[in-house]
C-alpha cells in the first residue's frame, strides 16, 4: 500500500483538474492505497513567500497538514493547468511555502549541501493545456515541466518523476475526457 499526496493546483473549483484529482484518488482508494487529496482552491493560506528564505514564515493550519502529508507520503501527484507557460501562481506559492522550513534549516546546518529533503519519494505531474501537447513539448520546450521536475522535485530528492499531459482541453470531446479519466484512475490504482 502506498501513501499518496494529490495536489490540485487550480485556483478554481469544479474544473477538469479537480475531476482528475478526484478520479486519481478514487482509483488509489479502490486499490487499497492511502490517498489524500488537497484542492488548493479550498485551502486557506497565503501563497506569497513574504520574506523569501531569509526567515521562516509560519505555516497556516492547512499548510501544516499539507506539509505533514508530504513528509509522510511516498508518492506525490501534482495536477495543474498550464497558464502563461507555467503553473498557476497559487501552486508555485504552495510549493515555496511548504518547502520553506526545510530549506531554511538546511542552509543553517552542516547538511547544507544535501538538499534531498524528500528522498525515497516518487511523483507524477499531470498538466492540462489549451494547445496540442506536441507543440508544448517541442516548440516551447516543456518549460514548466522541466522547471518542476528538475529544479524543484529532483532538487529535493523526489525521483523518478513521471508526466501525463493533456492538450486541447477546451475543445476536447466528452468521450476523450472520459478516456483520459479512465487512464488517470488506472494510474491511481497503480500508485503511479
Amino acid at each position: 500500500m502506498s501513501k499518496i499526496m494529490i495536489v490540485v493546483g487550480h485556483p478554481h473549483r469544479a474544473t477538469f483538474c479537480e475531476a482528475i484529482g478526484k478520479t486519481y484518488a478514487r482509483g488509489a482508494a479502490s486499490a487499497g492505497h492511502d490517498a489524500k487529496l488537497f484542492l488548493l482552491a479550498e485551502m486557506d493560506f497565503d501563497a506569497i513567500l513574504h520574506y523569501g528564505y531569509r526567515r521562516e514564515q509560519p505555516l497556516e493550519p492547512d499548510l501544516r497538514i499539507a506539509y505533514e502529508t508530504l513528509a509522510s507520503c511516498n508518492h506525490l501527484v501534482l495536477i495543474f493547468p498550464l497558464w502563461c507557460g507555467d503553473m498557476p501562481a497559487m501552486l508555485k506559492g504552495f510549493i515555496e511555502r511548504i518547502l520553506q522550513p526545510d530549506l531554511i534549516a538546511r542552509e543553517n546546518t552542516e547538511n547544507a549541501m544535501n538538499w534531498h529533503i524528500f528522498a525515497n519519494k516518487t511523483a507524477r505531474i499531470v498538466m492540462t493545456m489549451e494547445m496540442p501537447v506536441s507543440i508544448y513539448r517541442w516548440w516551447y520546450g516543456g518549460h514548466a515541466l522541466k522547471l518542476l521536475t528538475r529544479n524543484i522535485l529532483h532538487f529535493i530528492g523526489i525521483k523518478p518523476v513521471r508526466h501525463t499531459l493533456y492538450g486541447m482541453i477546451g475543445t476536447s470531446k466528452p468521450a476523450t475526457r472520459e478516456r483520459w479519466l479512465r487512464e488517470i484512475e488506472a494510474l491511481g490504482k497503480a500508485a503511479n
